[in-house]
This record gives C-alpha cells, sequence and structure tokens, in this order.
C-alpha cells in the first residue's frame, strides 16, 4: 500500500482529505517537514484561501524547494482546488491591492489564474444589464441566475484527455463539488485533462507527467472523487 503524505501548510481543508484516504485505507501522513515529504509515494497539495498568503506560507514553511525537489523526482503530485492553482506560474487574485499585476506561483507548469469576475464574458451573461431579462438568457446548461460567484456546489466535468491516469474509468459529464471564485487558464491545452462550463469553460483539471491538479474537490465529490484518488494514489 501506498504511503501518502499531505502537505500542511496552514491552508486548510487538509482533514477532509486525510479522511478521504484513510477511508480508502492508505496510509496518510500530514506534515510540512521536508524530510517526511521525501519520504512519500505520493503528495496531495490541497488548498482553500488566498493566493499570495499561501505562496507566503510555502516560504515561511520552507516548502518552496522541496516541493520543486519532490515533483523533479517524478514523485506523484496532487493539487486540490487552490493546491492546484498555486501549482501555476501566478493568480492576479488581490493582485491590486498589493501594488503587483500578479502573484507568483510555483510555476510548476504554465498558465495564469484569474477571477471568474474579471473575464467580461462572464460579466454580461452573470450580471445583464436589463434585469427583466435576465432568466431570459440561457447558456448551454445553466441560466443567468443561477451563475454566481463564488462557483460552488456540483457541476459536470467534459474530459479532454481520454488517456487520462486521473479519469481512468471515470465516465465524460460526471459530476464533481467546486468551490472557487478563480480559474485556471492552462498555456499548454496539452496540460488540460478535463475542462468545465460556467458562464465560461474553464481548465478544471490537469495532468503533465507526474503532475495532477483538480480545481474541484474530489474528496467532497462522493463515488467520483473516492475513485479519481484511488487512481492517483494507484500509479
Amino acid at each position: 500500500m501506498s504511503k501518502i503524505a499531505v502537505i500542511d501548510y496552514d491552508a486548510g481543508n487538509t482533514m477532509s482529505v486525510m479522511n478521504a484516504l484513510k477511508f480508502l485505507g492508505y496510509e496518510v501522513t500530514l506534515s510540512n517537514i521536508p524530510e517526511e515529504l521525501y519520504k512519500a509515494d505520493h503528495v496531495i497539495f490541497p488548498g482553500v484561501g488566498a493566493y499570495a498568503d499561501s505562496m507566503n506560507k510555502l516560504r515561511e514553511y520552507g516548502l518552496v524547494e522541496p516541493i520543486k525537489e519532490i515533483v523533479a523526482k517524478k514523485t506523484p503530485f496532487l493539487g486540490i482546488c487552490l493546491g492546484m492553482q498555486l501549482i501555476f506560474n501566478s493568480s492576479t487574485e488581490n493582485a491590486g491591492d498589493l501594488g503587483v499585476s500578479n502573484i507568483e506561483g510555483l510555476g510548476l507548469l504554465d498558465g495564469i489564474i484569474s477571477g471568474f469576475k474579471e473575464n467580461p464574458d462572464f460579466m454580461k451573461l452573470a450580471y445583464a444589464n436589463n434585469a427583466n431579462s435576465i432568466n431570459e438568457i440561457q447558456d448551454e446548461k445553466q441560466s443567468v441566475s443561477q451563475i454566481k460567484v463564488p462557483h460552488m456546489g456540483w457541476n459536470s466535468l467534459n474530459i479532454q484527455n481520454k488517456d487520462s491516469k486521473l479519469f481512468r474509468g471515470i465516465n465524460d459529464g460526471c459530476y464533481v463539488y467546486f468551490v472557487h471564485s478563480f480559474y485556471l487558464n492552462a498555456k499548454n491545452h496539452e496540460d488540460v485533462a478535463a475542462t468545465t462550463e460556467y458562464g465560461i469553460t474553464f481548465d478544471s483539471a490537469v495532468e503533465h507527467d507526474n503532475i495532477f491538479g483538480c480545481q474541484f474537490h474530489p474528496e467532497k465529490s462522493g463515488d467520483v472523487g473516492m475513485e479519481i484518488l484511488k487512481n492517483f494514489c494507484s500509479l
């Protein structure tokens, strides 16, 4: 049975991930000590909260370089929600408040994290000028009145990579659980394992060699989520 390490950097959501993995029967360690993380067969990087604060915590705990080393030695690495976003180059979240154009991430993969409210197409759909017509404008799957920020609740995956290791045995169109206000636009389309529609199309899962990411929460996504976690832990 694989030894799984969950990275602890005060970014929340660790216990639900731990509980899901224990339920599946895995040996799980919660740690921010690099030496313990290096020993794991698989490493999971969860997160809920602000991008800049979380990057500061990673630096405070001395985890930036260890994470890059873990990835470089080809250990399977899974980012969840904010954890997936931190894998990429940068985010615009609160950047203006800090007097910069973007907040630097880990840069393990190429891509930018942006806010739904920063996207004109999303704003046009979600906040139509004519309130009387708001319920008449229809997206393919959702009415305008249902599209809010944060994107919270169940939504479907459009699996892009039919050879995906993460989604092995998972049906296209399956539903998983989301909670987020910012989304990924990956630079390289080949890194995108799944997309999701929510006013706009965004990249909801990635897969590149030993690096995996889910914008959704597999640990909160029922049987489908458990199968995704098992797929990752069996690599």
